[in-house]
C-alpha cells in the first residue's frame, strides 16, 4: 500500500498464548510437572501433586491430601460390612474356615 509517495506496510499483531500450564507436562525427579511451580518443587524432591509432605516425602503421614478414605460408605443392612483391605476377597473367605467343596 502507499501513502504520500512512500511504501506503507501493515504487519498483524502476533498474539501471544499465556497459560500457567505447559501443554505438556515434564518430569523432574520421577515427579510429573504442569508448570514452572511444580518444576521447583521437584527439583527440591518435594512431590508436586502433595508439597505438604515434603523433601522425599518424610512428613507424609501428617500430610492431610495423603488421608486413604473409603469411596464407598454402605448404608441399611450393609453398614457394618468391611469394604476392601486386607479382609477382603478368596483368601480371607478360606482363613475363616468357610469353604465350599466344588467335587461334592
Amino acid at each position: 500500500m502507499w501513502h504520500q509517495g512512500r511504501r506503507v506496510t501493515f504487519r498483524r499483531k502476533a498474539h501471544l498464548s499465556i497459560s500457567a500450564n505447559y501443554p505438556t507436562p515434564v518430569w523432574v525427579n520421577g515427579y510429573q510437572c504442569r508448570n514452572c511451580s511444580d518444576v521447583d518443587l521437584a527439583k527440591k524432591h518435594i512431590d508436586p501433586a502433595h508439597p505438604k509432605s515434603g523433601p522425599f516425602n518424610v512428613d507424609a503421614k501428617s500430610d492431610p491430601s495423603r488421608i486413604l478414605q473409603n469411596a464407598v460408605q454402605f448404608g441399611g443392612l450393609l453398614a457394618g460390612a468391611k469394604t476392601g483391605g486386607a479382609g477382603s476377597g478368596p483368601a480371607a473367605a478360606s482363613a475363616t474356615g468357610s469353604q465350599l467343596d466344588l467335587l461334592a
